[in-house]
């Protein structure tokens, strides 16, 4: 079916599939029962010829041979209900004899077994006929005996049957169209309750859309609900960066312009350098408040390569601090992805490192790996390491532990800011080698499913 031909309604095109289906199978059903009925009564009829056959070679022979002594004319025909024939040396006996047009030629045909006779025209004669043949001998005399059945009446039968069987067969399919219409109709009824439930959500009488459905569509609301979440935490992000960025730009600001409007004292290099310091506070701010309207959080269908960022940013960081060594140690493949959107993962790794380049005196490891379903990334640098009771105070918005070391004390700040919309931790622990080792756990395929591109 062309596409632009489709239809739109789901009960529909599930109408489409499955009647034409239905209908087929019901009509494939019927002919292969007309077939085994055809087969099953030539089979029955077959073994009873044959079983009769029989019967009359034994009677001869008991006999000895003598087909005088045996209660033939109709005697056959009005017990076993069938015609027969019999040659002998004595001469040949046909019941009924309206059949003998049909019997005479088999008697002396050479064919064994059985015999069927099609579209014959004789009168008072069946058109279809099955007969059963066979040849034998008594004491040095040949005789023949056929027994033969009138397949026309049989048919007749069948065909009736084959008929009511048809008749079945057509209400089964109404039957089933209602049963498949009431069933689509049952299985849809949640996408009617899925369109009503976002009807009230647009109207506002709800926040968020009910997650108790089928399996099936329980996906499909929880992804529309993290959606939902995704926006408002958005709202929320950028309604607290603004009044984050008006608190602490005021007062930088306003001594900015205390001094510019103190027009009693000179702009010696003292007052100079203070409003450079108010200047750069003001810009330490935007570009942080900046940066944090960047996160992205977990978002559905974004994903990163771990393993290629972190190559990149160890290249850029070596070039930061050349007399520095920078390493990578992972067992992950090169293209496998994390469900962490990539400008959050930079930040991340990025605000890391440089920490780490800072505080070191020789080399950084970054390391990657997975552990039960948990991202971990795991920055370790041998510099002089930083106490236990200052670790806790490590990631707090504008902590220097030196003063000396330029920066403004916000990268820590970034990395914990991110990782705790991945609902992560960011903890410290000392290296192996003295120094500061920082941990970061992320929910992965437990929550958002990582994985790997092909």
């Amino acid at each position: 079916m062309p596409i632009a031909a489709r239809p739109h309604s789901v009960r529909a095109m599930l109408l489409i599939l499955l009647l034409p289906a239905g209908i087929g199978l019901m009509a494939l059903a019927w002919i292969i029962h007309g077939a085994l009925l055809e087969r099953m009564s030539t089979d029955f009829v077959e073994s009873r010829l044959k079983d009769e056959v029989a019967f009359l070679e034994h009677q001869i022979r008991q006999s000895g041979g003598r087909t005088d002594t045996l209660q033939t004319g109709d005697f056959f025909q009005e017990v076993f209900h069938h015609a027969f024939a019999i040659a002998s040396p004595s001469g040949q006996s046909i019941s009924p004899k309206t059949w003998t047009p049909l019997l005479r030629p088999l008697l002396s045909s050479e064919q064994e077994g059985a015999v069927r006779v099609r579209d014959a025209e004789v009168p008072a004669a069946p058109s279809e006929m099955l007969g059963y043949r066979r040849a034998f001998t008594v004491d040095g005399n040949s005789f023949v005996v056929i027994v033969a059945e009138d397949m026309e009446a049989l048919q007749q039968s069948q065909a009736e049957l084959h008929t009511w069987t048809a008749v079945v067969s057509v209400l089964l399919v109404i039957l089933m169209i209602g049963s498949i219409w009431v069933g689509i109709s049952l299985a849809l009824r949640p996408v009617v309750g899925l369109q009503a439930s976002l009807k009230r959500l647009q109207s506002g009488d709800i926040s968020r859309i009910n997650a108790n459905g089928p399996e099936e569509f329980r996906p499909l609301v929880r992804q529309l609900n993290q959606l939902l979440d995704s926006l408002d935490d958005r709202l929320e992000r950028s309604r607290d960066a603004l009044a984050n960025l008006s608190h602490s730009v005021k007062t930088p600001i306003a001594a900015v312009r205390q001094i510019l409007e103190d027009t009693s004292r000179p702009l010696d290099k003292n007052l100079r350098r203070e409003m450079a310091s108010r200047l750069d506070d003001i810009d330490a701010q935007l570009e942080s408040e900046m940066r944090r309207s960047r996160f992205a959080g977990p978002q559905v269908g974004q994903s990163a390569c771990p393993v290629k960022q972190a190559r990149d940013l160890l290249w850029m960081v070596g070039r930061l601090y050349p007399d520095k060594s920078f390493e990578l140690s992972t067992y992950l493949p090169e293209h496998h992805r994390w469900p962490v959107e990539e400008h959050d993962l930079n930040e991340i790794l990025g605000n890391l490192l440089d920490n780490a380049g800072k505080w070191s005196s020789r080399w950084v490891e970054l390391t990657l790996g997975e552990d039960q379903g948990r991202l971990k990334i795991i920055i370790s640098d041998d510099g002089a390491g930083v106490s236990e009771t200052a670790r806790s105070q490590l990631g707090k918005r504008g902590l220097r532990l030196d003063e000396q070391t330029p920066g403004h004390g916000l990268g820590l700040a970034i990395v914990h800011a991110i990782v705790e919309r991945y609902q992560g931790q960011v903890h410290y622990t000392s290296s192996k080698a003295g120094g500061l080792s920082a941990v970061v756990e992320i929910h992965g395929s437990d929550r958002f499913g990582s994985r790997s591109s092909n």
